[in-house]
């Protein structure tokens, strides 16, 4: 069965164009043309990804974030944010709201479908082999896509899921954050240090006590992230 996407930005022809794209790689296309009735769409749809726009008129996509976020039966659906706000302040923002990813216009189609593709693989793609990962009272479970921190459940974006996965898949080694982001998510792209830094942060909230002096999730100055064992605080 395929994908269903939707698309939420009130440029039509935007929408028409991400639409023919989009099916022709074999995907299921839903629309909404402002915040409100992206709401009504993703609550009827429940798509497996929303590429939202910022600047929508009703609730932006912001508040559509935080929405999706904070909703149980919503956290789990990847964002992809598509706007034509370039300041690196807009992007670090969504992406802690919990976006899975970026792009700004103007945008080239192929590359939407390349990171939509990229996107469902990692959040829903082929059948994985049964898995659960264990570093200290962290407790990542592949099959069932949860996460636990000392026995209690916690919401992660596919994105955190996916960079955890990577991360504790491979304890104690040092990731580059390019080589990081390669491997979580399965491409690179530009503005990858603040990108994934933003992503690192949201994680450290969720799985530290203090996420300043972290436990598990160790920044390697000069290099990038690695997971460590939990016994001592990382310096």
């Amino acid at each position: 069965m395929s994908q269903r996407i939707l698309i939420v930005d009130d440029d039509k022809q935007i929408v028409r164009l991400l639409k023919a794209y989009l099916e022709q790689a074999g995907l299921l296309i839903v629309t909404a043309y402002d915040g409100n009735e992206a709401q009504q769409v993703i609550r009827r749809e429940h798509p497996d990804l929303v590429i939202l726009d910022l600047m929508l008129p009703g609730r932006d996509g912001w508040e559509i974030t935080r929405w999706m976020r904070s909703d149980p039966q919503l956290a789990a659906i990847p964002i992809l944010m598509l706007t034509a706000r370039i300041e690196d302040i807009d992007k670090i923002l969504g992406l802690e709201l919990g976006a899975d990813d970026y792009l700004t216009k103007p945008f080239n189609p192929r590359e939407v479908v390349a990171r939509v593709r990229a996107i469902l693989r990692r959040t829903g793609g082929g059948v994985a082999v049964p898995t659960v990962l264990q570093i200290g009272t962290l407790r990542l479970d592949v099959d069932q896509h949860t996460l636990s921190v000392e026995g209690t459940l916690v919401e992660v974006t596919p994105t955190e899921f996916a960079l955890l996965k990577a991360l504790m898949e491979h304890p104690n080694h040092a990731f580059t954050r390019a080589e990081l982001l390669e491997k979580a998510l399965g491409y690179s792209y530009e503005g990858v240090d603040r990108t994934l830094d933003s992503h690192i942060k949201n994680v450290r909230k969720k799985i530290e006590q203090d996420a300043s002096h972290p436990r598990y999730l160790e920044t390697v100055f000069g290099v990038g992230y690695r997971m460590r064992d939990g016994r001592e605080p990382a310096t």
